[in-house]
């Protein structure tokens, strides 16, 4: 299946702590290009994360925004006392009222505000870690199927030009012996309005001399070899791109060669039509993993 590098996806998942909401942004790269902004408390998921998509895409610019929406107070958890230090703590202070008669009653809220004494429950963290990394494997999996879907639409696109570009060349093909006896007609045209004695001999080496620099058969043929290889590779699917862009470079190669030996304004326009379908292809391609 052919995969585009351009997708999007959001979800969103209520925990106890609040509301995580996961946006996922993939744009086309030369390789697998990841950035995340994740909050501070859940920032030790980043290399899970990374690894996860190492393994769920091939190339691509990957941006992850995770963020946690707190609901009020319900957002701290609730608050779990330790009474073993709450006890060391009461203890240190009978001895310091011991010493000191004259000092002032314990405040219990002073208590609560020692440090140990109380805490948010630890589960409460792992639950909101176990819920972040659950949402991201989810929007990972959206976002795959997305570059899925847009992938189909571009490999339709490229065939649908593929196509044109197997007419052109047939087309060209179907001409060319026509041009070549074209060419050869006129060049005897010219010599005989001339009134030039020649060898015949010597004639007609030159004229197999031009019809040799003017035949194209040999980059019609490579043309037809880079369709029928373009049409494989998007059959086979998986991450191709960088082949696919490869076999452009090439379709360009002989369409430049094609135009250079071009003889006739038919066979040139034919050059042209070409580089404009194969760039069209390109554009496409570039987004293809």
């Amino acid at each position: 299946m052919i995969h585009s590098m351009t997708a999007f996806a959001r979800e969103s998942l209520a925990t106890e702590q609040g509301t995580l909401t996961l946006e996922l942004r993939s744009v086309n790269h030369r390789y697998l290009d990841c950035h995340f902004k994740i909050p501070d408390a859940l920032r030790e998921l980043e290399g899970s994360f990374r690894e996860q998509a190492a393994k769920g895409l091939s190339r691509g610019k990957l941006d992850c925004l995770l963020r946690l929406q707190q609901l009020g107070d319900a957002a701290a958890g609730p608050l779990v006392i330790d009474e073993a230090r709450l006890d060391e703590v009461l203890k240190a202070a009978e001895l310091v009222a011991g010493r000191a008669p004259a000092s002032q009653a314990l405040d219990p809220l002073q208590v609560l505000q020692f440090p140990g004494v109380c805490a948010s429950r630890a589960d409460s963290q792992d639950a909101l870690l176990s819920a972040a990394a659950s949402l991201f494997g989810k929007a990972l999996a959206t976002l795959k199927d997305n570059r899925a879907r847009e992938g189909e639409k571009l490999a339709a696109l490229i065939l649908e030009r593929l196509d044109l570009v197997q007419a052109e060349v047939a087309n060209t093909r179907e001409r060319l012996p026509a041009l070549l006896k074209q060419q050869r007609e006129r060049v005897i045209s010219r010599i005989e309005d001339l009134d030039l004695d020649v060898d015949p001999g010597r004639l007609e080496q030159e004229l197999v001399y031009m019809a040799q620099k003017a035949d194209v058969d040999e980059e019609l043929d490579r043309l037809d070899t880079h369709i029928q290889e373009v049409r494989r590779t998007l059959k086979k699917g998986g991450p191709c791109g960088r082949r696919l862009d490869f076999l452009m470079q090439e379709f360009n190669r002989e369409a430049n060669t094609l135009s250079s030996k071009s003889t006739a304004s038919s066979t040139t326009a034919s050059a042209v039509e070409l580089k404009v379908l194969i760039e069209q292809m390109r554009e496409q391609i570039q987004n293809i993993e």
